[in-house]
């Protein structure tokens, strides 16, 4: 693996390439209320809440992969995951 591959996917802890890892808490809320959504049309104040809690959720995600992501790629994950949810609320 070239020399920018390396550095760009070491994680920065272990030591060890990596690209995507077990979600934290807050992508489990992400994933669950985006299941909801998708599977379960649900009228009004409940859609709504979901949508906050989807799209909120990966707010909060991306921008912890900002912060403290592992390596260069999941903050590159985090930054552009935050440009397409702002991108989507305009």
């Amino acid at each position: 693996m070239s020399g920018f591959l390396q550095w760009f996917f070491r994680n920065r802890q272990t030591g060890e390439i990596t690209i995507a890892q077990a979600p934290n808490l807050v992508l489990w809320v992400v994933i669950v209320a985006g299941v909801l959504r998708w599977l379960w049309h649900p009228p009004g104040t409940a859609a709504v809440a979901l949508d906050v809690a989807f799209k909120g959720g990966l707010i909060v995600w991306s921008l912890d992969e900002i912060v403290r992501g592992v390596n260069p790629w999941r903050r590159c994950l985090g930054g552009a995951v935050l440009v397409y949810v702002l991108a989507t609320l305009l």
